[in-house]
């Protein structure tokens, strides 16, 4: 069980949208048509909804985030096996090289371990699913934590883990040991604070999952909504709300209770004290339970009990 709160980056990648991307194969069919047909006017508005993170993958884990929203697609009538990351738009940044960058600040970071999540698909087929997770394996290789261990950080550090790897297919788990089952992530799918703070509490009261799982602080609009406001974005919604979700933050505990929390994800994760205030409520508990220890992961030496 987590007793300590992690750092998580909702859709962590889209600060590398490519502004010449066209909408992705999963995209709205309308909203697909439209980008087609008055690309001028429309293309702006949708890169503008789209970026949840202006953060770079580094940046972000210097800042403690430790779990990564990764959503994986292939470009349609892409005939090679590159992999891209992608909200609406595909981003520059390919799949391969941005492992690279994570493989690298761990190797930096010998006692840290980042959660990995690769979910939401689009445009892979079996094909690339086993391309993606032998890369996985090449990258990481014995730093990937299987799921049979219980992952304590004295577990973790004495094998030298460093990796868990979510990943969203159930037939690629099952053949694969390192590879741990979709973490559950709960998603309000709401445009205002108010909304989703209800949503989350409704969540806590049906009570918490097993292991892990994500509340997501993030909003979302959908078209109807980025219609109704083209001179807005995703930045602007997401900051008008900040200020009334990190008041609902600092009031979660994490634990084995019932409406305890685990990962908490959001967008924009340098603002607003995000990243301090889940901090902070580690300090709070590490000063009840134990001194500090080596990692910024959690801020301790105990991860899961």
């Amino acid at each position: 069980m987590l007793i300590f709160f992690l750092l998580g980056s909702h859709d962590a990648m889209t600060y590398s949208l490519d502004k010449n991307s066209e909408v992705s194969g999963n995209g709205s069919k309308l909203l697909q048509f439209m980008d087609k047909h008055m690309h001028c006017v429309i293309h702006p508005i949708i890169l503008r909804w789209s970026i949840t993170q202006v953060l770079t993958v580094l940046q972000q884990l210097d800042a403690g985030i430790r779990y990564f929203d990764l959503r994986i697609a292939h470009k349609p009538d892409d005939p090679s096996m590159n992999l891209y990351f992608v909200h609406m738009l595909y981003t520059s940044v390919t799949v391969q090289d941005a492992l690279l960058d994570i493989l690298g600040w761990l190797e930096a970071h010998p006692w840290e371990v980042v959660v990995l999540a690769f979910r939401n698909f689009d445009g892979l087929d079996e094909e690339h699913h086993s391309h993606l997770v032998a890369y996985i394996k090449k990258i990481f290789c014995c730093k990937l934590c299987p799921r049979k261990v219980v992952p304590t950080l004295r577990n973790l550090w004495s094998c030298g883990y460093q990796v868990i790897v979510s990943y969203d297919k159930m037939t690629q788990v099952l053949q694969h040991s390192d590879l741990w089952p979709a973490i559950p992530y709960w998603w309000g799918n709401k445009t205002t604070a108010q909304e989703l703070i209800q949503y989350l509490e409704l969540r806590k009261e049906d009570g918490r999952p097993v292991g892990f799982f994500v509340a997501g602080i993030n909003l979302t609009s959908d078209l109807g909504y980025i219609l109704a406001h083209l001179r807005g974005s995703l930045k602007k919604m997401t900051f008008r709300a900040l200020p009334f979700l990190n008041l609902w933050i600092k009031k979660q505990h994490p634990g084995s209770k019932k409406d305890s929390i685990n990962i908490i994800a959001g967008d924009f994760i340098e603002r607003n004290n995000f990243v301090e205030n889940v901090i902070g409520l580690n300090r709070k508990l590490l000063s009840k339970k134990l001194s500090f220890g080596k990692s910024t992961f959690g801020i301790t030496r105990s991860f899961l009990e």
